[in-house]
Formats: structure tokens, C-alpha cells, sequence
């Protein structure tokens, strides 16, 4: 049985009252104790009202999908509505020039991970943007192209091995960024791919091998990390595993 249902409600078409009322809404459930606790993990707050992701995720099954709705949100310019506006978006109506526009407004962490975890990586145009942010200077850009990587290797069950085997050299020469933000990401995509299947564990396994050689200090915790976990006993059991059951590498 489901449970009661939010203030906000799902709508055919949203009037602008409909994002006031979301934006009071979010207002109303904001905590500035929270604010604080995002500040402490490097999330931007000067727009933020405090609403935890799991409340938020609650909203966006209330709302139900709505493009129009995420584009609205998203102009709002207020961090949970951003959050917000990546849960309920419908990724096939998502355009390149939104993917750029929302990229151009990245200031956050969080909001980087949501755009791309719960909408870009589900859109035709990941792969290529994964290439293009990898390569862009801003920070949040191009942690946006590493997580987008990581995405599509947990998501993307149809995407073939050469589709990740092309991001390794990225993830090389993108582990030389000692900007915390991105080296996490570029972190996160190396152990994304590794932890697909054996053949790509391989593959990850030797391109951390690469990046051990580079000397910087962003390079060495990168390659330390990811071969921690991808040569684990873990990782490699359930690798193992899988291809036995599954008859593939």
C-alpha cells in the first residue's frame, strides 16, 4: 500500500504556480542544519535549502516525468530544484543543447552526479559527450565526461567492451588532473570499467598499471585505489563468477 502522498502532485501541464508551489514546497522541508553538513562535503549551498536526496527522490515519484517541468526547475537556478530537475526529466526528450546548457551550469558536486547518473548517461548523446567533457578545461565539466563513464559502465548493459576499451586512454591522460573533483571522478570511471566484466578487468587493471608510472600525486591515488579494488578478492570472485555462469569473458 502506498504511503501518503506529497503536497506536490503530478500535473498534465504545469502552470507557472505549479514551480512556485514546488519551490515553497522544497523551501518548507529545507533544513539549514543540512545546509551546513553539504558545505562540509564540498557541495555547493548558496542556493540550497537543505533537502535530502532520498526526500527528493520521493517528490520526483510524486511528480511522475515531465520535460517541461525539468527544463523549469532547472532555470530556477536552486539546488534541490536542479537535483529535482534531473529525476524528473524524460531522457528522450532531452536534447544536445540541454546537455551543453546544464553543463554550463554546474557548480556542484551533487548536481554534476545527478544530471549525469539519473538522465545524460540514459540519452543517445553519453558516448559522445563522455569524449567531449573528458577533453574541456572547467572542472565540473569535465568531472561531468569521467562520471558519465562510470554511469554507462554500471547502466549500459548493451554497450559492447570497445566502447569502454576508447575511454581508458582518456582516464590516463585525465588521472594527471590533480582538481579533487575530477579525480575522483576519473577514479571512479577506471574502477566503473574494471568491475564490468573480466576482459575489461584486465584491460583496467593494466591502464592503472599506466597511470602508477605518471609520478603525480593525483595519478598515484588514482592507480592505488583502483587496483585495490579490481585485483581484490571480491571484484574478482564475482567476475569470475559471472563469466562462468554466463559463458563469457
Amino acid at each position: 500500500m502506498k504511503g501518503p502522498r506529497s503536497p506536490i502532485q503530478e500535473e498534465e501541464q504545469l502552470a507557472p504556480s505549479s514551480i512556485l508551489s514546488i519551490i515553497d514546497e522544497l523551501r518548507k522541508m529545507g533544513d539549514p542544519k543540512a545546509v551546513a553538513g553539504m558545505a562540509r562535503f564540498g557541495i555547493q549551498t548558496e542556493t540550497a535549502f537543505g533537502v535530502s536526496v532520498p526526500r527528493l527522490r520521493q517528490i520526483a515519484r510524486d511528480i511522475g516525468r515531465s520535460h517541461e517541468l525539468a527544463l523549469a526547475l532547472w532555470d530556477t537556478g536552486i539546488h534541490e530544484a536542479r537535483l529535482l530537475a534531473g529525476m524528473v526529466d524524460v531522457p528522450e526528450s532531452v536534447t544536445v543543447d540541454q546537455m551543453e546548457d546544464w553543463a554550463a551550469g554546474f557548480d556542484s558536486w551533487d548536481v554534476v552526479d545527478g544530471s549525469c547518473g539519473n538522465l545524460f548517461d540514459k540519452t543517445p548523446f553519453a558516448v559522445k559527450k563522455a569524449h567531449e567533457w573528458t577533453d574541456r578545461r572547467e572542472e565540473y565539466v569535465r568531472r561531468a565526461g569521467f562520471v558519465l563513464i562510470a554511469e554507462l559502465a554500471v547502466h549500459d548493459k548493451r554497450a559492447d567492451d570497445q566502447t569502454f576499451l576508447a575511454f581508458l586512454p582518456i582516464i590516463i591522460r585525465g588521472s594527471s588532473d590533480d582538481r579533487n573533483f575530477v579525480k575522483k571522478a576519473v577514479n571512479w570511471a577506471l574502477r566503473q570499467i574494471g568491475k564490468r566484466n573480466l576482459a575489461l578487468n584486465k584491460a583496467a587493471i593494466q591502464a592503472s598499471k599506466e597511470i602508477q608510472k605518471q609520478g603525480s600525486r593525483s595519478a598515484k591515488w588514482i592507480a592505488t585505489d583502483a587496483l585495490r579494488e579490481l585485483t581484490g578478492v571480491p571484484v574478482q570472485k564475482r567476475l569470475k563468477d559471472t563469466a562462468r555462469r554466463t559463458g563469457r569473458s
